[in-house]
């Protein structure tokens, strides 16, 4: 564990890249703050505030050197936001699994025109989460949900366990999903896109990690919970969780 560390330790590890990086609030904010008011994603800004970009990433702790796999990341929203948070010393890995390979193409080709020095998109050959350099940061939005769709308790027992094996000790796992009503477990991954928090709690807690708690910044109790996610009447207003765990060490 690294409280049993000593500090000669525990400084050899982290010039190595062996330990996450624990950085303070004032850092991750001010650079959170940076990376949102760059005028490169002046397009995508629209969406800051109803996606709580700035709530949600100063929640998950990350900051400048981290190293980031951003899972299913969709267009690329929050990929081209980690960018500048993480800044040159940095990196951030776009991830789609084998299942989602032909969704990439168009945001892989987009974010290879904006010569992103410190992005480097991976399609897996695998649904198993994996990486050859060991990260600070995994982080899915909307997606964890779509796992159970193929694959139920099981394949979301094994993405889980892919997770916690490519972060560092100390790596911050962060899910961001509709809520569904409580005692749903996963029976509303297919049909409504929701899953119930209290069923990915303990899912992600019983791979390996440690709860560290929650942000309210996307709730939205006006949600029942009734609706299908894309409905018109709730779409983009979803009752959403921000979890955050973390890997012993």
């Amino acid at each position: 564990m690294r409280a049993a560390l000593t500090g000669v330790a525990i400084a050899a590890l982290m010039a190595t890249g062996a330990l996450a990086k624990d950085h303070k609030p004032a850092e991750t904010k001010a650079a959170v703050t940076a990376a949102l008011a760059d005028p490169a994603r002046a397009d995508q800004a629209v969406d800051d505030a109803r996606r709580k970009a700035l709530e949600s990433l100063v929640f998950s702790g990350v900051g400048p050197g981290d190293t980031v796999i951003d899972y299913l990341p969709g267009k690329g929203y929050w990929t081209r936001i980690f960018t500048g948070v993480v800044g040159p010393k940095g990196h951030v890995y776009p991830m789609w699994p084998a299942a989602a390979a032909a969704r990439a193409t168009a945001t892989v080709d987009d974010l290879k025109t904006r010569n992103l020095a410190n992005v480097t998109p991976l399609v897996q050959t695998t649904n198993i989460p994996a990486s050859d350099t060991p990260v600070d940061l995994f982080w899915t939005v909307e997606n964890y949900h779509d796992v159970a769709n193929n694959g139920g308790e099981q394949a979301l027992a094994a993405v889980n366990k892919g997770i916690f094996n490519l972060l560092k000790p100390g790596g911050i796992y962060i899910v961001i999903d509709h809520a569904s009503a409580a005692g749903t477990g996963i029976t509303t991954t297919n049909t409504l896109h929701r899953i119930e928090p209290a069923a990915v709690k303990a899912q992600v807690i019983a791979a390996g990690f440690t709860f560290v708690g929650e942000s309210d910044a996307l709730r939205n109790p006006a949600d029942d919970h009734s609706l299908k996610v894309f409905d018109p009447a709730i779409r983009g207003h979803t009752d959403q969780f921000i979890y955050k765990f973390r890997k012993p060490g």
